[in-house]
């Protein structure tokens, strides 16, 4: 069941600061708010923020208890327990964060070979295109050089039909009436 911070926090004879501090560091998925708008701890937020306040709590009475008397077996065994679940804890977090990395790469992975294929595309229509535009410029050379041998003879026989205008022409120079 649910409960508020002011419940915990007086669990666990801490401030209720303390326990605040620790669930805003909570993933959101482990916060909740009931309908009032109040931040409540479910059971496993709970447990996260146990194992965190237990710890500083722990090692206060360690100091404590190595001057006074020594740790009984029960203390220990909370201890242990309070560890091995802040390592499967942090083993879960690990597990996560390693598939959503590998999801990640396998996404940049494909992206990349979309990017490869792209670029072998342009390159061939490159190709071709450089290739047609060869094949047009060898053409056109093909159509002006054929140009160039069927004008050739017209411009000869051009030249041969034009005559001089000077040939015919009379002189009427005005001083020749004198």
């Amino acid at each position: 069941m649910p409960k508020t911070i002011r419940e915990l926090a007086d669990e666990l004879k801490v401030s209720k600061q303390t326990i605040q501090y620790h669930y805003q560091r909570l993933s959101t998925k482990n916060q909740q708010k009931n309908s009032q708008g109040t931040n409540m701890i479910n059971p496993k937020a709970e447990r996260i923020i146990r194992d965190k306040v237990a710890k500083p709590l722990v090692a206060n009475n360690h100091q404590i208890s190595n001057k006074k008397t020594p740790k009984t077996s029960k203390e220990n065994n909370e201890l242990i327990a309070t560890l091995r679940r802040e390592v499967e804890d942090l083993k879960s977090q690990r597990d996560k964060q390693l598939a959503t990395k590998d999801q990640q790469i396998s996404s940049k992975d494909r992206q990349i070979d979309h990017l490869i294929k792209l670029i072998d595309q342009q390159q061939q229509l490159q190709l071709t295109t450089v290739t047609e535009n060869k094949q047009l410029k060898d053409h056109v050379q093909k159509l002006d050089d054929l140009l160039e041998t069927f004008k050739s003879p017209q411009i000869r026989q051009g030249n041969d039909k034009k005559e001089d205008p000077n040939k015919n022409r009379i002189d009427k120079a005005w001083w020749h009436f004198w």
